[in-house]
């Protein structure tokens, strides 16, 4: 029986797929905005929506869950992630990235630039 797969596997294994949205993720905290092909950015905003989430309840736990899921980066993107980017979001129930399509490069992909909403 087919079963439906929900993820796009972008050309890697599991492996390299996760560390590919961990550092995608981390960019996106440190930098506020990315510039990334359509089926990257489109795949990091549930993770990174999820992390948003967690990180608008500001407990251990939570900060905890949050640094799992990044891989334990260094502080300053936890800190920045629980005391910038979290408050801001306190009023909305999700949709914290916008997905901008740039439109097709030279070599042929699709890029698009992912961001926090302001």
């Amino acid at each position: 029986m087919r079963k439906s797969i929900n993820t796009r596997t972008l050309s890697r294994t599991r492996s390299q797929r996760t560390a590919l949205i961990r550092g995608l993720a981390v960019s996106l905290i440190r930098d506020g905005q990315i510039k990334t092909t359509l089926a990257k950015a489109k795949e990091l905003q549930p993770n990174i929506e999820r992390l948003v989430t967690h990180a608008k309840n500001d407990t251990v736990q939570a900060r905890r869950l949050v640094a799992a899921t990044l891989g334990e980066p260094n502080e300053v993107i936890i800190k920045k992630l629980f005391s910038d980017i979290a408050p801001k979001m306190k009023e909305r129930n999700g949709g914290y990235t916008r997905v901008v399509k740039l439109g097709r490069t030279s070599p042929g992909r699709d890029e698009a630039i992912i961001a926090f909403v302001e």
